[in-house]
């Protein structure tokens, strides 16, 4: 798909950017000119990724905790001169129905989400606000809104991030910052290990008949990080193939 954008002047941060709609939403952000700053909490799958790549800067952190994701914003504002969006996507999946659910099951997907989601928020918004200016797109989910079997901490997590992206738009506005989120359906590795029968009968909810290409859900980001989008906070866009119809 061909890069209309141009993010020239721009840094772009996107966390679980080892891998599919991460991965294709650093590499939008890359081909319009942005520097990326590119997180992973595998450093393998982060140095195969982009390892040599210019205008890239890797860091190897788990985003439920609190301090790394600190001294990462702080190292890649002292690498590239600014940090002007953030693009929180790093997430995982403990499948199960509720009544064999662990705790570890439980807190291990709201940590990542949710916990990761606020903690890169909370450590990028000074930065942004001493700039007058930041995009913040949260990855949701159609689970967040709708629920699905044997996903209650994912529906919870991903519900929360919709409630906290509404709040911290509202608290942000005023300072040039807008925050956003996509619920997307994309054939991600995540998606595509359910298995060909079950992920038959996923697509076949789908009105367009398809799941999409992590670059599609990455033009969608793009749309919500320019310049352009400034007018635009608050909002959960679905980029889902008209699921959530």
């Amino acid at each position: 798909m061909s890069i209309t954008f141009d993010f020239s002047g721009r840094t772009a941060l996107v966390t679980g950017a080892a891998q599919g709609i991460g991965h294709a939403i650093a590499t939008m952000f890359h081909d319009a000119g942005a520097q990326v700053a590119v997180v992973d909490r595998d450093p393998v799958a982060l140095k195969a990724a982009w390892d040599g790549k210019e205008r890239v800067f890797a860091h190897a952190v788990d985003v439920t905790d609190s301090s790394a994701v600190s001294a990462a914003v702080d190292a890649v504002v002292a690498e590239t001169g600014s940090l002007d969006i953030v693009v929180n996507n790093a997430g995982i999946t403990r499948d199960t129905v509720v009544w064999k659910m662990s705790d570890d099951q439980w807190q291990a997907v709201i940590d990542v989400h949710l916990k990761g989601t606020f903690a890169m928020t909370r450590a990028v918004v000074p930065h942004m606000r001493a700039a007058g200016f930041g995009r913040i797109v949260n990855v949701t989910s159609y689970t967040g809104l709708h629920g699905t079997i044997g996903q209650s901490n994912y529906a919870a997590a991903k519900g929360g991030i919709i409630a906290f992206t509404k709040t911290v738009a509202k608290e942000t506005a005023r300072f040039g910052i807008t925050v956003n989120a996509i619920s997307p359906n994309a054939a991600t590795p995540m998606v595509l290990a359910v298995g060909q029968e079950r992920l038959a009968e996923m697509t076949a909810t789908v009105p367009v008949g398809r799941f999409a290409d992590p670059s599609e859900m990455a033009t969608a980001v793009g749309y919500l990080a320019a310049d352009e989008s400034a007018y635009v906070t608050g909002v959960v866009l679905p980029v889902d193939g008209g699921l959530a119809m």
